[in-house]
């Protein structure tokens, strides 16, 4: 699952897909990352969504590791 996170529904399909592997497996992940909520909405250059997907997938692999030592 190392894959570039680039929009909103895939980061929220990634976290929701993993914390529920955590839950099946009973190993306790950290809360995702908050989606961001002071965007203006004109692609700015570093956009908050540019950090809410990299913190995703930083989240990402945190939780495989995890899932998967």
């Amino acid at each position: 699952m190392d894959f570039a996170i680039e929009d909103r529904a895939t980061g929220l399909a990634v976290i929701q897909h993993l914390q529920g592997r955590a839950v099946q497996a009973g190993v306790d992940l950290r809360e995702p990352p908050p989606e961001p909520v002071g965007c203006c909405g004109r692609g700015c250059n570093g956009c908050v969504w540019e950090g809410w997907f990299s913190a995703v997938a930083y989240w990402r692999d945190e939780a495989l590791f995890a899932l998967d030592p």
